[in-house]
C-alpha cells in the first residue's frame, strides 16, 4: 500500500502524541462515551481511527470488548504495546476506514479527536471519501447501535482563513479544506490536508451514510 502524507506525520508523531495536551482530557472523554451512548460491560465497541488508543484502553479497562482500526502502523505500535503493559485484549487492526469493513457487528462505535474523520489525502474527493467511512460504519453496527465522533467544525476554519490564503491554496472555500505542510526529519516536506464540516453538511452525510442524527454539539474551538 503506498504510503500516504498523514501516515508519515504519524510516523514522527507517534512517539510524542501522548505529550499533546489535548490527550491529558482522556478519562473525562471515555467517561463521557460511557455515559453518553450507554455503554456497559461486554458491549462490542469499535473505536476507528483509534491512535494510540486512548479511548481503546480506557473501554477496555471497563470491560468493553473493543475493535481499533487505524491507518498508522506506528500509532497502533504504541497502543498495542499499552494494551500489553496493562495487560488489555483489544483487537488493533491497521486499515483504511473507508474501505475496510469487517464481519463482526458491533454494538456502538466512535471516531473521537478527528482520528478516521476530516483528515484526507491529495487526489481523493472530500465529501465521497468521508461518506464512505460513514457508511462502512454504519455497516458494521447491529441495529439500533450508537455512533459517536468528533469532527473539525468548518465555521472555524472560514473565520482563521482570508481571501489571500484562497488565492495561495490554503484554503478551499469550496470544500471547506486547508492545506499546510509539515517538515520531516530528512528535510523534506509533507502537504497535510484537513476538512471542516459544517452542521447541515454534517447531517446531510450522516443521513445518507444511513443514520438518524440524535444530537450535534458545536464549539468555537473547532
Amino acid at each position: 500500500m503506498h504510503t500516504r502524507n498523514w501516515q508519515k506525520f504519524f510516523h514522527e508523531e507517534a512517539p510524542r502524541y501522548l505529550d499533546n495536551c489535548f490527550t491529558k482530557n482522556t478519562d473525562f472523554e471515555v467517561r463521557f462515551l460511557i455515559d453518553e451512548l450507554g455503554l456497559k460491560a461486554g458491549d462490542r465497541v469499535l473505536d476507528i481511527g483509534c491512535g494510540t488508543g486512548r479511548h481503546s484502553l480506557g473501554l477496555a479497562e471497563e470491560k468493553m470488548a473493543v475493535t481499533g482500526i487505524d491507518l498508522s502502523h506506528d500509532m497502533l505500535g504504541v497502543a498495542r504495546r499499552t494494551a500489553d503493559e496493562r495487560g488489555l485484549d483489544i483487537n488493533f487492526i491497521q486499515g483504511d476506514a473507508s474501505q475496510i469493513r469487517l464481519d463482526e457487528k458491533f454494538d456502538h462505535a466512535i471516531i473521537i479527536c478527528e482520528g478516521a474523520f476530516s483528515l484526507f489525502e491529495g487526489g481523493m474527493e472530500p465529501f465521497q471519501y468521508h461518506l464512505d467511512i460513514l457508511k462502512n460504519v454504519n455497516g458494521m453496527l447491529k441495529p439500533g447501535g450508537k455512533f459517536l465522533m468528533t469532527v473539525l467544525n468548518g465555521f472555524k476554519k472560514i473565520r482563521e482563513h482570508s481571501d489571500e490564503d484562497i488565492q495561495k491554496g490554503v484554503f478551499d472555500p469550496v470544500t471547506l479544506s486547508t492545506l499546510m505542510e509539515m517538515d520531516l526529519k530528512d528535510g523534506s516536506k509533507v502537504p497535510l490536508l484537513e476538512k471542516g464540516f459544517l452542521p447541515r453538511e454534517l447531517t446531510q452525510m450522516l443521513g445518507e451514510g444511513g443514520f438518524r442524527v440524535l444530537k450535534l454539539w458545536g464549539g468555537t474551538a473547532g
